[in-house]
């Protein structure tokens, strides 16, 4: 899997999410079905598919959900075209899910399974919220268990597992009539093989630079923290600005900033979002080792370098059902498109050449389009 489909993914792995969790401690989520296409393109990756999702609560306990979504990638990235050959494949995810209500308490289970030509993952998560203080103050306890396996194309004598695990808290406060603010602390453990099996360094060999293959620590600790508010103007629109703080015991450090507005009219709401990435390189990191086997870690993953990302999103969603029609007593059609520009300070595009330890520093745009349709009956 490669840096831009983790990219990728993961935007509409949120999006999904938040379709699919409850909107807060005391009340079941919306019955609802979403029909979602992605699209990403950038780095020479380019990466589509659909999603569906549909929810329906049983009684006044219980709500169910499924989700089916698939990734088709076609890769002739740098991190590909260096070493390997471009390549096409496709990966399926399936998730089912139950939210749980009894008085002001939500306990939610969720599991998911994916699966692509030399990968496969199953998760099982967990949640519990609980609304206090007369539903002003919600606190979410979450834990997730992820196991994995990792096998390489064209070696079937490669064969190793990830496991994961997630533990998560959560605090939501309602501070004014208009204001809201989240607070979040989430804590990853990872164990096994955590590279990828096709990735190679570089090294100086006395007559320019050779390859051999990447070494990873086998486990992994991260932690990350993220405070975020929202403010609701007296004509219908809203501001939210957050923070993230993440850190690991690989030496990486990053920050993320963002600002958002969102404003209706009439039908039609407007949504506008500027975030900030940055990050320090793993402690063993480097575009171009001194010598073969120069220490006991060795990774050239641009993802693990010191780089800077800004994404600008432009999201627009129109209500054409205000009044509902038939069973169905709303929907929406929702269009997102963001333009992200990575700068690396450390990872150098050997596809343009020069020097060795002198290539020009590498940049990728890219556009991420999502577009879906969402019904409540």
């Amino acid at each position: 899997m490669t840096a831009q489909h983790l990219v990728a993914a993961r935007l509409s792995f949120v999006l999904l999410a938040l379709l699919a969790a409850p909107a807060s401690a005391g009340v079941l989520p919306d019955d609802r079905a979403d029909i979602l296409y992605h699209y990403y393109d950038g780095g020479g990756v380019t990466i589509e598919g659909p999603s569906y999702l549909v929810r329906k609560s049983i009684g006044e306990q219980f709500s169910f959900y499924g989700n089916y979504y698939v990734d088709t990638v076609s890769s002739a990235s740098i991190d590909v075209v260096t070493t390997a050959s471009p390549y096409e494949e496709e990966r399926t995810e399936q998730s089912v899910g139950v939210d749980f209500l009894n008085g002001d308490t939500i306990m939610s289970l969720s599991v998911t399974q994916s699966e692509e030509n030399d990968y496969s993952a199953q998760s099982v998560n967990f949640s519990i919220a609980q609304e206090i203080f007369g539903g002003l103050t919600t606190v979410t306890l979450g834990y997730g268990n992820g196991s994995d396996e990792v096998g390489r194309n064209g070696d079937d004598t490669f064969s190793d597992t990830v496991e994961r695990q997630a533990y998560r808290l959560g605090l939501s406060q309602i501070l004014t009539r208009n204001m809201l603010m989240s607070m979040n602390l989430e804590v990853i453990t990872d164990e096994g093989f955590l590279n990828n099996p096709y990735r190679s360094v570089r090294y100086q060999d006395g007559f320019g630079f050779s390859y051999q293959q990447e070494v990873y620590p086998r486990t992994r600790t991260s932690t990350a923290a993220a405070l975020r508010t929202r403010y609701y103007l007296p004509y219908r629109a809203s501001v939210h600005l957050g923070y993230r703080y993440f850190t690991d015991d690989w030496e990486i450090e990053a920050h993320t900033a963002e600002v958002g507005y969102a404003h209706p009219f009439g039908p039609l709401s407007v949504d506008l979002k500027y975030r900030y990435y940055t990050q320090t390189a793993a402690d063993f990191y480097s575009d171009l080792f001194p010598f073969e086997n120069a220490q006991n870690f060795l990774a050239r993953d641009k993802e693990l370098s010191t780089f800077q990302s800004q994404t600008i999103r432009l999201g627009l969603t129109y209500d054409f059902l205000e009044g509902g029609w038939s069973f169905l007593e709303r929907g929406t059609v929702n269009f997102f498109y963001d333009h992200i520009l990575f700068t690396y300070d450390d990872f150098r595009d050997l596809d343009i050449g020069g020097p060795t330890g002198a290539e020009p520093l590498y940049e990728l745009e890219a556009d991420v389009i999502q577009l879906f349709l969402s019904f409540w009956f």
